[in-house]
């Protein structure tokens, strides 16, 4: 029912910033949450931020502070800026959103398991040295 498709990834020096952009189609009303997701080669997917319809957001310990998700509803556009980038931001980045509930709580539980119902098929991000 929803789409997703991510862009923005690419070749990032070290310290520098990113910008990734995720466009949601078709049931997008029926969205209650979103996030971003990662995975390093070799590596399990692991949880980068979370935003809800209204705002709300979270961030994973190691980006929080210099990183920011939002969301353009006019757009259908969600948005991540990770700025002082390090080697183990690189890998690639995924959009994902949830449909089922729009309790906050749900929210928060089916991103801890990463187990939001819709997925994009991911952008690809390298931190040069």
């Amino acid at each position: 029912e929803v789409r997703l498709e991510e862009s923005g990834g690419g070749s990032v020096q070290t310290g520098g910033s990113l910008s990734l952009s995720c466009v949601a189609s078709g049931y997008v009303y029926g969205v209650y949450c979103v996030g971003w997701f990662r995975q390093a080669p070799g590596k399990a997917r692991e949880w980068v931020a979370t935003i809800n319809r209204a705002g709300t957001t979270r961030y994973q310990d190691s980006v929080k502070g210099r990183s920011s998700i939002s969301i353009d509803n006019d757009k259908n556009t969600l948005y991540l800026r990770l700025d002082s980038l390090k080697p183990g931001d690189a890998g690639t980045y995924y959009c994902a959103a949830e449909t089922a509930s729009d309790a906050w709580s749900y929210c928060h539980l089916v991103v801890a398991a990463m187990r939001l119902t819709y997925w994009g098929q991911g952008t690809q991000v390298t931190v040069d040295s």
